[in-house]
């Protein structure tokens, strides 16, 4: 008998002890009575996304979450923002992630997201799409969620190995980095000196823009620059319901990388003005969205990013709020699913305040609903989830259990 599922993605949930939380996590801290109750009705544990102690990016988490082998299908982040951006992307073309920053005029990089800025940044992305590179290279742009966009290069000759002009998480102060061919082709090169032009006809653009002037009249940063990193060629992915007989699947998510993630697996991807990937993330409104969809679903993953930039902002309290608002959206969702639908919560990777980075800690794991084999935990935490019956194991074992679970797995051997 197959059982529907959801698949709760909080972002950059896991984190590590803070003094001012009395020694405990946020989500330790927080409180979640929902979370609570799924755990010590549920099967918990610990899930290290793809590794035990390797970091990895909300790109390779989902792929992950959702069974897939990143060694397979990941060629790099750029060409999964541009799929989750709406951009065109054909064999042969170098796709790159991009923020929108902030440079000083000797180049040094003051805000690599440039206060977060969200409004204009459409009109911004305009200016910077379809431009004309040296040796017939056409440099296609688009935003994406928030600071971030997608640049694509597209013309004869182009490699994804050249290296990142972003100086990298934490490193305000340091210079945008030259862009660099990674071995010795005429490929690598001709496309680092394609990502060098393009950049500085950005910052002579932007940097003239009236929005960054009235930005700097406002008291804020202007998005003056861009910097690019994750270079990569387009992939593919088997979908999920050629994998595991025919399973029906969608995703609820405001942010653009777990958007194309979703589209690379083949899920229905639901979208609301009102659905964002930011603080402001409407839990009501998601939890809506994920039963709306699980209507004619088997399984629906939603995904808050809160939790997520919380982490890179190094605000404990901020993200001990938003997962108490996650609580409330759980909850919401488990007042009014079917009796037989089971819920798995689980993160992509933490993000520990201290660190304001992806970190190679793992992350709390659940999974819930009828039949499930409860262990004797009794709350939703790093510590506690440590001692569950799911045990330690890894994104992708975590998702083929859930499928077990479901009733869409298929046996091994005779």
């Amino acid at each position: 008998m197959k059982r529907k599922a959801i698949l709760v993605s909080i972002d950059g949930l896991g984190d590590r002890p803070i003094h001012e939380l009395g020694e405990l996590t946020p989500l330790e801290a927080a409180a979640t009575p929902t979370l609570d109750r799924i755990a010590s009705e549920g099967l918990t544990g610990l899930v290290d996304p793809y590794a035990p102690g390797i970091p990895c990016g909300t790109d390779v988490g989902h792929l992950c979450m959702l069974g897939y082998d990143p060694n397979e299908v990941y060629s790099g982040r750029g060409p999964i923002e541009a799929l989750g951006a709406g951009l065109e992307i054909f064999p042969g073309d170098v796709a790159f992630r991009c923020n929108f920053a902030t440079v000083d005029q000797e180049g040094k990089v003051s805000d690599r997201r440039a206060g977060r800025i969200r409004d204009g940044v459409a009109e911004l992305a305009r200016l910077l799409d379809n431009i004309s590179l040296n040796e017939d290279i056409i440099a296609n742009f688009a935003p994406a969620t928030d600071h971030r966009a997608v640049l694509v290069l597209r013309g004869k000759g182009l490699s994804p190995q050249v290296s990142d002009s972003d100086p990298g998480g934490n490193n305000e102060g340091m210079a945008m980095q030259k862009v660099q061919p990674l071995d010795k082709t005429a490929a690598a090169a001709r496309t680092a000196q394609a990502v060098e032009q393009y950049l500085a006809i950005a910052r002579e653009v932007l940097g003239k823009h009236p929005l960054n002037r009235q930005r700097i009249m406002s008291g804020q940063l202007p998005a003056n620059a861009i910097l690019t990193r994750g270079a990569g060629i387009v992939t593919y992915c088997t979908p999920l319901r050629e994998r595991f007989k025919g399973l029906r699947c969608a995703a609820v998510s405001g942010e653009a990388t777990v958007q194309a993630i979703a589209k690379m697996a083949g899920m229905q991807n639901y979208t609301h003005p009102g659905i964002t990937g930011s603080y402001d993330f409407n839990g009501k409104l998601k939890a809506a969205a994920v039963l709306e969809l699980l209507a004619d679903n088997d399984l629906v993953l939603v995904h808050i990013k809160a939790t997520d930039l919380a982490g890179h902002d190094g605000r404990w309290d901020q993200k001990k709020n938003s997962i108490e608002q996650i609580d409330t959206m759980v909850g919401q969702i488990k007042a009014n699913i079917p009796p037989d639908t089971l819920i798995a919560i689980t993160a992509d990777h933490s993000t520990p305040c201290a660190v304001k980075e992806h970190s190679g800690d793992p992350v709390p794991a659940v999974i819930w609903g009828k039949g499930v084999r409860a262990d004797k935990q009794v709350t939703y935490g790093e510590t506690s989830c440590s001692h569950g019956g799911l045990g330690r194991i890894t994104g992708n074992n975590y998702f083929h259990i859930l499928i077990d679970l479901m009733g869409f797995s298929q046996k091994f051997g005779a």
